[in-house]
């Protein structure tokens, strides 16, 4: 399955090479340690392999007949106005996140109308795979396997992540099995690619390719830091920017879809904006990122905690807030019933205030609202 959204590419399918593939640079060098160069990261890929697992998976969907749209073609030749049930394949990769229980991450689009999933491991057993549950707006999905003799990788922490850091990806690119490529990591916290809903995403030029959907991203110590998601690739193949869903997101999905069998997204009831240099000047703050409340919805958490207009989110239980839309991550991914702790700057003096997540309706989860 290869899914396409304006130049972005999500990894999901197997795709059949026409004619010749363009060359691409090799990933990251190795890098030094103790002065010496490291020849080679064979230890730690064989603590993260196997760990990862192949995806396939079998669907149905449904079409309507172009030809059936016409009337006078629908009744010359006595055609029903009814779709047509195709049959498709597609093949992906995924992570054991949980060996006693056997979890299994990998993104949603990997798993889309999918009426049977099969999980294959590295040593080659293959399981009839259950979907516990499925995010669209996160594009993670939770998998169960018998944990029969399964081997986790490690979870990480993708908070603690910096750019220049190595990485690894370990993924089932092209349907070719198995595959490791390495690189570093480009960019933290790229949004407003308008591939999924909330978005957090770490960039990196490990070389990621269609199939590689689900895989892991890993650093050099061999902790899963990242659910590998989707490429820039306006030809189809791999051009040095990947991009992959951070652990800890991951991680908050996954809860959810155990405890519910799926993501219940929070909300407080505001607009926002992200600080751009007028507005911070309008407004005389100090801080140069932050979200930016626009307006507060009457009778919602954030007006029963005393949220206004123009005041200006920096931190959400102590931790930094960078703009809109990491705001609107850390609250559409809370557990329904918390509290958070925000930061905020009103008329240059900071002061904080505990707000309830309340659950966000299908209509308002669509919209900007947080």
């Amino acid at each position: 399955m290869k899914r396409v959204l304006a130049a972005f590419v999500l990894a999901a399918g197997l795709v059949a090479a026409a004619g010749a593939v363009a060359p691409v640079r090799a990933g990251a060098p190795i890098p030094e340690i103790g002065g010496a160069a490291v020849t080679s990261v064979a230890g730690v890929v064989s603590h993260i392999t196997p760990g990862v697992v192949g995806i396939s998976v079998r669907g149905e969907v449904r079409e309507v007949n172009p030809l059936a749209q016409d009337p006078l073609f629908r009744q010359f030749f006595n055609l029903r106005d009814q779709p047509i049930e195709r049959e498709t394949e597609a093949v992906g990769s995924g992570v054991i996140v949980d060996a006693e229980r056997g979890y299994v991450l990998t993104n949603s689009h990997v798993v889309d109308n999918a009426t049977k999933i099969e999980v294959t491991t590295k040593d080659n057993r293959r399981f009839a795979a259950k979907l516990i549950g499925r995010d669209t707006a996160t594009d993670i999905a939770l998998l169960q396997i018998p944990a029969e003799s399964l081997t986790a990788v490690p979870i990480g922490n993708s908070d603690r992540l910096q750019v220049g850091d190595f990485v690894l990806a370990v993924g089932n690119p092209f349907g070719l099995g198995q595959t490791v490529t390495s690189g570093i990591v480009s960019a933290l916290g790229r949004t407003g690619l308008g591939i999924e809903g909330y978005e957090d995403f770490i960039q990196t030029d490990a070389s990621i390719n269609p199939g590689n959907s689900g895989g892991a991203l890993a650093d050099l110590q061999g902790r899963l830091i990242g659910i590998n998601t989707a490429i820039l690739a306006p030809g189809g193949g791999n051009v040095g920017i990947g991009f992959a869903v951070p652990i800890n997101m991951a991680r908050d999905v996954m809860e959810q879809l155990i405890r519910y069998g799926e993501v219940r997204h929070g909300r407080i009831g505001v607009a926002i904006q992200d600080l751009t240099p007028d507005l911070a000047r309008a407004l005389g703050t100090t801080h140069t990122e932050g979200a930016l409340v626009a307006r507060v919805e009457s009778g919602s958490a954030a007006q029963r905690a005393g949220l206004r207009s123009s005041d200006l989110i920096v931190a959400v239980d102590g931790a930094p807030i960078h703009n809109a839309s990491e705001l609107r991550n850390r609250v559409g991914l809370a557990q329904i019933g918390d509290n958070l702790e925000l930061t905020v700057d009103r008329g240059g003096s900071e002061r904080t205030v505990a707000v309830r997540i309340e659950q966000a309706t299908a209509e308002r989860q669509s919209g900007g609202r947080r």
